[in-house]
């Protein structure tokens, strides 16, 4: 089991119960009510990997959008 708080506060953004943190491979994001549900995003936005339902992902894909301003270094 991956250590919520440690994803939490390492995450570049925390957005409604979902950490999103910028790695080499892409944008990885982790429900943390949920850690058995995550989705890889390429810098483009792709999905390459996930763990989610469609309607998930769907929000997951949505919030990443809306925020990836805020995610800038």
């Amino acid at each position: 089991m991956p250590d919520i708080k440690t994803i939490a506060d390492n995450a570049n953004i925390v957005v409604n119960g979902y950490a999103f943190t910028r790695e080499e491979d892409g944008i990885h994001v982790l429900n943390l009510n949920s850690p058995d549900k995550a989705v890889v995003f390429s810098e483009d936005g792709e999905v390459l990997e996930t763990t989610m339902d469609d309607i998930e992902l769907s929000i997951a894909s949505r919030y990443l959008q809306q925020n990836l301003k805020y995610m800038e270094d």
